[in-house]
């Protein structure tokens, strides 16, 4: 059996960003140090950063008063920032500068009068995040099917915003309906899913027809690691997401010649390495490195812990 490992994987720039800020602040603020939420969708950092001295908390009502609190990558409604605000919260803001480009863009967009429509799944922290910035004006979309039938009050002043972490496909196929609908339809000024999203399924699509099984490492709270999951799915073999080696099912690669492996923007190297070490005791006799779209985007830390 031979292992085809993608390139790009794992970490993206918002991810690195958001961990390390977790981590240089309890470096410079002590123990424990609060964060609203996963500050990445991935058990195996969180666990990890629970251990370095984070406490991951559902609602700041659970914070202590003065505490600091960090909010996750996927961003936050401005009513969360104003309720640490009234708990005497010192909050530090880690939502990736992508996620970040989305709120601004939905200001904007509400600011001018527009209904905004949110190619999304509405239960993602994301998504809660953006709608939070214009609730009032803003629809979720998350299908070809709710865009041929979603109304607006004014067909004439409509925008459309993206979700960064979507199957850059399925999102196409949304935005084809909404401006055959909405030919006066307003855009982003640049395409809002990530970079490092869209390069990981590009790396997947580059290998149809030359692997027999698919292994996506991530978590099952992970919308990109979902994501590639179903783009390996669809290229006709099967696919599987797994957290990590004990939950690789020997049967699986019964007959499989060649096996493709990636991983999601928030799965550590670790976990990756993980899984082909126990591969490689189930029969893989070769690991080949298969190269994509380079990455060289950083992403500045949050002023209180540069």
């Amino acid at each position: 059996m031979k292992v085809l490992l993608c390139r790009p994987r794992g970490f993206c720039a918002g991810v690195e960003r958001a961990i390390e800020t977790v981590e240089r602040a309890i470096t410079k603020f002590g123990r424990p140090v609060y964060v609203r939420h996963e500050i990445v969708h991935n058990k195996v950092v969180v666990q990890d950063l629970e251990r370095k001295g984070a406490i991951f908390v559902d609602e700041l009502a659970d914070v202590p008063t003065g505490s600091h609190v960090i909010f996750s990558a996927h961003g936050v409604a401005p009513e969360v920032f104003q309720q640490a605000a009234r708990l005497a919260l010192h909050a530090i803001d880690a939502t990736c500068p992508l996620v970040t480009k989305v709120h601004v863009e939905s200001r904007r967009f509400a600011g001018r009068g527009f209904t905004i429509l949110l190619i999304g799944h509405a239960d993602h922290v994301e998504v809660e995040g953006v709608v939070g910035e214009a609730p009032d004006r803003t629809l979720v979309v998350a299908t070809a099917a709710e865009a041929e039938v979603v109304s607006v009050p004014d067909p004439a002043k409509v925008a459309v915003l993206t979700q960064t972490t979507l199957s850059v496909d399925e999102a196409m196929r949304v935005m084809a309906v909404l401006k055959r609908r909405f030919p006066l339809l307003h855009t982003p000024r640049k395409e809002d899913i990530c970079y490092a999203t869209t390069n990981r399924q590009m790396a997947v699509k580059n290998l149809r027809g030359r692997v027999d099984l698919w292994l996506v490492i991530g978590d099952p709270m992970s919308s990109n690691s979902n994501r590639l999951r179903e783009l390996g799915a669809d290229s006709g073999v099967p696919a599987h997401l797994v957290l990590g080696p004990d939950e690789l099912d020997p049967t699986w690669f019964e007959k499989v010649q060649t096996v493709g492996v990636t991983s999601g923007a928030s799965t550590p190297e670790s976990s990756v390495a993980a899984v082909v070490a126990r591969m490689r005791v189930l029969g893989a006799v070769s690991v080949e490195e298969i190269d994509g779209i380079p990455e060289l985007i950083e992403f500045s830390l949050p002023r209180q812990v540069r």
